[in-house]
């Protein structure tokens, strides 16, 4: 059999297993800040963040990680850290392969990581935060376009 059958027998893309890398929920003006809530909406700002390591031939691990601020006035209601990683079996050709790592598996992760962030902070006394979903394509093209300025910097 040649590459080529291979690839088309196998699935191209495999969710092999998913699972919370790093969690962290602080809320470092408790218990004051309860009472602020009653004051208004805290101001969200929201980062995220991709990485892709490879692991073996074909598989690799895919980490969304999300860092949540969260403030009312000047005080910080809760910050949230989470690294919500993903082990994919890919049988693609080499260029489909980065937008695939960088679009469609974190595409695959956000639902979960989401719930994550949903329960965290709702079991730490705030309302759940619902995360907006993200334009992983336009992300991408933000990262290619700064990879290439920055290639082009250093030619």
């Amino acid at each position: 059999m040649t590459d080529a059958a291979d690839q088309q027998t196998l699935p191209q893309l495999q969710v092999n297993a998913q699972y919370i890398k790093d969690l962290s929920f602080e809320v470092p003006g408790a218990p004051a800040i309860y009472g602020e809530l009653a004051a208004g909406s805290p101001e969200i700002s929201v980062r995220v963040d991709l990485a892709a390591e490879p692991l073996q031939k074909n598989v690799f691990e895919v980490v969304l990680k999300l860092a949540i601020d969260a403030k009312i006035k000047e005080s910080t209601a809760f910050i949230v850290e989470l690294s919500y990683g993903g082990v994919f079996t890919l049988n693609v050709p080499e260029e489909h392969l980065q937008p695939i790592l960088l679009i469609e598996c974190p595409r695959l992760l956000f639902p979960f990581a989401r719930n994550i962030v949903a329960d965290v902070t709702r079991d730490g006394g705030f309302p759940p935060m619902m995360l907006q979903p993200i334009d992983f394509v336009t992300l991408y093209r933000s990262r290619m376009e700064q990879l290439a300025q920055q290639q082009q910097g250093t030619a």
